[in-house]
């Protein structure tokens, strides 16, 4: 891999997400002239297999069906049917980090990343085509969800809020208005999810959770009692609504998304994804960290791995929750857990 150079604010926005630790680098083939102010042409490539894909760094996991679909370093695509064993897509175009994956059904997915990329796969992640990246400067998305088939929405750095209507055909940008505590609309949105009601929201950095009525056409803020980043956010079966983040900071709504309250995590840790598997709902972060919720997340237990292995994501199968960090998918047999 060549050097990329990256302009200063972006790296630190970017290490915000999942920590310096965590993205420390743009994995992708580029040119450049020199310079944090010069022109980048990236060169798109397609990712390569390897034996070593099970190890590289996973950023983002979901479920199609019974299918286990994790995304990561090098455009690296992991899939699995029974939750053990996994293998490499077949084709990915694109070599560039990926931070989120997403499916509406077993066969219809999306993938976000770095430069701005949008993978969409009509086989339940087996082959891959590229439907947006912008060659001209790393934007990255973060998160992404779809309504139905055409309606879909994908968050990114510096507010970067993009809309398809068309099954990502085509993206169109959506213009923030300036947040409450004033300036331009440049927080970075980390986490797009629904709500029961059809609520869109965001988990945004600087507390603040972002709150659309109309399907993506406009937005509103909310603001929280909270300073940090909110990197995940989930809609339990329930209606309660959670996002999470820095410093194991984790809020809570009863409304819909109008109003959150504080919820005590029992960690400093940051908190990096959030599940529900059944009546429980299961949060995981940096340092091994795993919190554990039977009441709709008004309360949470905390243990620690052993290893101290910083989790990015997990999914529910079935029975089982699957953990992906930054060395790759967790093994099933070692997905133990020590009381902190």
């Amino acid at each position: 891999m060549s050097n990329t150079q990256v302009n200063p604010r972006q790296f630190i926005a970017i290490g915000a997400l999942f920590s310096l630790l965590l993205l420390p680098a743009l994995h992708v083939n580029a040119q450049t002239s020199g310079g944090f102010d010069s022109k980048t042409f990236l060169k798109v490539e397609a990712a390569q297999k390897s034996s070593a894909a099970n190890q590289f760094a996973i950023f983002g996991a979901a479920t199609a069906k019974k299918r286990v679909v994790a995304v990561g370093d090098y455009g690296t695509i992991l899939i699995s049917d029974d939750g053990r064993k996994f293998h490499q897509a077949n084709s990915v175009p694109a070599s560039s980090t990926l931070t989120a994956v997403s499916f509406f059904d077993e066969k219809s997915g999306w993938a976000v990343g770095h430069w701005g990329a949008i993978l969409h796969t009509a086989d339940g992640g087996e082959n891959w085509n590229i439907q947006r990246m912008d060659t001209d400067v790393d934007r990255p998305l973060f998160s992404v969800h779809f309504i139905d088939q055409q309606r879909g929405v994908a968050v990114g750095l510096w507010s970067l809020l993009l809309r398809t209507q068309n099954g990502g055909k085509t993206w169109e940008p959506i213009n923030l208005p300036p947040p409450p505590d004033g300036g331009k609309a440049d927080r970075n949105l980390f986490k797009v999810f629904a709500s029961a009601k059809g609520t869109l929201l965001v988990a945004a950095e600087r507390g603040l959770v972002l709150r659309s009525d109309d399907n993506g056409n406009t937005w509103q803020y909310i603001l929280t009692p909270y300073n940090g980043s909110f990197w995940s956010g989930i809609s339990l079966k329930s209606g309660v609504l959670l996002v999470a983040g820095l410093r194991g900071t984790i809020y809570r709504s009863t409304d819909d998304g109008r109003i959150w309250s504080a919820v005590n995590s029992g960690v400093k840790s940051s908190i990096t994804d959030i599940i529900q598997l059944d009546g429980k709902i299961i949060a995981v972060g940096l340092d091994g960290v795993q919190l554990e919720s039977v009441d709709d997340g008004a309360t949470f237990s905390a243990t620690q791995r052993d290893d101290r292995l910083s989790l990015t994501a997990a999914v529910s199968a079935e029975t089982n929750v699957i953990l992906f960090s930054k060395k790759g998918v967790v093994p099933a047999k070692v997905n133990r857990e020590s009381t902190r």
